[in-house]
């Protein structure tokens, strides 16, 4: 499938796997590239020596396109974008913020600037800064979220820039990328679906407890904090949020006690397999992860019914 996103980035598919802190690494990302979508490599909190070992190590795994994502909030955000733009790499993309104060190095590397908003004002922003395309994200996604729905955000987005769009969070399966499609989306972006795929690293059990989720099994912590984040119910969830409830009538929240809770939380669930005191990011669509798959039978999946979907609904119209 050709659409702008495809052939400005050299791309097979419309398919972009989510930066997840974590799973997002070489691995992955690599087996997403040689699938013919877009691989991203999540850095986190990385150092700049950090990000070297994961692209030096990227370059050898795959010669096709793939980007490398910068957590803005990330406190070695210079030192990595400083590194990434002598580094070869042709694609960046950015959450957590506005890169803004990045974009002159940016394009005298020649570098394809992707960010993720959430609002229109700020896709806006990014158009005007030089930004290759925008990232939608709605809050049905999994982990850091905002305040509006894909479905209501795609749309006025779409209308509002002349640069590609690419739509991220509930999407998991081949109805979902055709509905994005339709809302004026150029692509789409996928982060649960992915981290359960064979190449993923995350821990089996991680894995096992995004594919046992249900439509309700997801609830949203950190409202409080403004920074809200979604995650699998579990012990922690339920910790979380009773706290939040505790503190929410405090003159001044002790947000201290979250941030001691959630300490170290995405590591366990991750890495350790702890998906009860773990912080197990997921998006809404976990109840449609049914198993375990290849990244590559994972893009073919959703593009085949894609295609089947809109062909059987745009007989509506005839």
């Amino acid at each position: 499938m050709q659409t702008k996103i495809t052939e400005i980035l050299g791309i097979d598919y419309p398919i972009f796997q989510g930066a997840m802190a974590w799973i997002s690494d070489e691995d992955l990302a690599s087996a997403v590239s040689n699938a013919g979508g877009l691989g991203i490599i999540g850095t986190g909190n990385d150092t700049a020596a950090e990000v070297k070992v994961k692209v030096e190590r990227m370059f050898t795994l795959t010669d096709k396109p793939f980007a490398v994502n910068v957590m803005l909030l990330n406190p070695h955000a210079d030192e990595v974008m400083a590194y990434l733009v002598q580094s070869g790499v042709k694609i960046i993309t950015t959450g957590a913020g506005n890169p803004g104060q990045y974009m002159d190095q940016i394009e005298a590397a020649g570098i394809k600037l992707i960010p993720v908003v959430a609002s229109v004002a700020l896709a806006k922003r990014m158009e005007r800064i030089g930004a290759t395309a925008v990232v939608v994200e709605g809050m049905e996604a999994g982990g850091h979220i905002g305040k509006q729905t894909t479905m209501a955000l795609v749309p006025q987005v779409a209308s509002a820039v002349d640069i590609p769009v690419i739509a991220a969070g509930g999407i998991g399966d081949g109805r979902g990328v055709a509905a994005a499609l339709m809302l004026g989306a150029e692509g789409v972006q996928i982060g649960t679906l992915f981290s359960v795929s064979h190449e993923s690293n995350a821990h089996p059990d991680f894995k096992k407890a995004v594919i046992k989720a249900n439509d309700i099994g997801t609830a949203v912590t950190g409202n409080i904090t403004g920074h809200p984040v979604r995650v699998l119910r579990n012990n922690l969830t339920k910790e979380y949020l009773k706290i939040e409830k505790e503190i929410t009538s405090q003159e001044t929240p002790d947000i201290a006690r979250l941030d001691e809770l959630g300490k170290g939380s995405l590591r366990r669930a991750v890495v350790e397999g702890d998906v009860k005191t773990g912080s197990v990011m997921a998006g809404q669509i976990a109840g449609l992860v049914t198993e375990e798959n290849s990244c590559h039978d994972i893009i073919q999946n959703l593009m085949s019914e894609a295609k089947e979907t809109y062909q059987a609904k745009s007989s509506l119209f005839n």
